[in-house]
């Protein structure tokens, strides 16, 4: 007789009081996926440029016009609430101070990804499409493009593009904004 684990999911809720309750620390690097808590992909420095360099582009280009987050979470009611590499959302009066963002509050999410490619093409993206998050970029820094992921549904993004070195790209929210593809990667 074969002996079947049975695996324990958490809701958004109960991940927050494992915050509070000191069961997860808050410098560690873990995420709330579908009910699992995932270890998150160590930083390095290709990442970390990347991450820096989009984030600066974007905080010029759009200033007054949205609140840009590198590596704070978005939550996803009822079982996730990842943490992408940089969140672009709607502007608030108290800066999220009483709620993290949700979908409702977001344009666009960007996941940078090397090693975890997989895991953030196919876990992450499918869930963001399913809660509504109206764009997200997966920034590829071995291939060096970014997919470009819009019109969300429970099946998935049913618009996907892929941008170039050489491309500019502009959020479905502020279509006046350009954003040079070689930036984020020189």
């Amino acid at each position: 007789m074969a002996i079947q684990l049975q695996r324990r999911t958490f809701t958004v809720d109960e991940y927050h009081q494992m915050i509070e309750a000191g069961i997860l620390r808050d410098d560690e690097r873990v995420e709330l996926l579908n009910g699992e808590i995932v270890a998150m992909a160590p930083i390095e420095s290709r990442h970390f440029a990347a991450v820096s360099r989009l984030e600066r582009i974007l905080q010029r280009l759009l200033a007054d016009r949205a609140l840009i987050s590198a590596g704070s979470a978005v939550t996803l009611r009822p079982d996730s609430e990842p943490q992408p590499d940089i969140g672009v959302y709607h502007l608030r009066n108290d800066f999220y101070e009483s709620a993290l963002p949700e979908p409702q509050g977001t344009y666009l999410i960007i996941e940078m990804s090397d090693t975890f490619l997989v895991i953030d093409r196919n876990l992450k993206i499918p869930r963001y499409a399913r809660a509504g998050i109206p764009e997200v970029w997966l920034v590829d820094l071995q291939a060096r493009h970014v997919e470009i992921y819009r019109s969300p549904s429970p099946e998935g993004y049913q618009d996907v593009r892929v941008a170039s070195p050489g491309d500019r790209i502009s959020p479905a929210a502020f279509p006046d904004v350009a954003v040079p593809v070689d930036g984020i990667f020189s």
